[in-house]
């Protein structure tokens, strides 16, 4: 890694498109992170490490639809526990509850089965990006409204411009981020 630590590493693998997917917007695009084996695994190994400390450690992890599936089932899968996904609405087959919150347009509906987490759950709710925060405090109360505690948000990137870690740390939520991109 020469002689960049762990966050300007992963931040130098990070992708920004201009423009996408609308004018003025820049996207980052994690999936180079995803792509390099060595890469790769430094990121999970971040997230791993951190919550392989007893004080930290969830009982379960629970990922959001899309990305968090990625992030979320390989960090469960190294710490030994389950994952659970957060998936939008109609996704699911089981019985569920659902969560909707609002987009800078519109609407939107995740959903969690009733039976995914047991009531005094500490759960990881993990996703690959934090901008508005809506989609991690919906998935925040579904896995309250089944009895668990989140014990903390995770994400890879931070983009603090559109105020969603502070509208989640505001709801009591902590919040662990790898990568912060400020500006546009």
């Amino acid at each position: 890694m020469n002689d960049l630590n762990v966050n300007d590493y992963l931040k130098s693998h990070i992708r920004t498109v201009p423009d996408w997917p609308a004018p003025g917007v820049q996207f980052r695009d994690i999936t180079p992170l995803l792509q390099d084996p060595r890469v790769f695994r430094v990121l999970i190994d971040a997230f791993v490490h951190r919550y392989m400390h007893p004080a930290l450690r969830p009982d379960v992890v629970a990922g959001l639809d899309a990305r968090g599936f990625i992030l979320g089932s390989v960090v469960a899968y190294e710490l030994g526990l389950g994952f659970v996904p957060i998936r939008k609405k109609g996704k699911l087959p089981f019985t569920t509850v659902e969560e909707t919150y609002e987009l800078e347009y519109g609407s939107a509906t995740v959903e969690l089965h009733t039976d995914a987490v047991k009531p005094g759950q500490r759960v990881l709710l993990i996703d690959d990006l934090i901008a508005t925060g809506g989609t991690m405090m919906a998935g925040k109360k579904l896995l309250e409204k089944l009895g668990a505690t989140v014990i903390e948000g995770a994400a890879i990137v931070d983009l603090p411009e559109l105020g969603g870690s502070e509208r989640i740390q505001a709801t009591g939520l902590k919040l662990f981020t790898l990568v912060s991109f400020e500006g546009h």
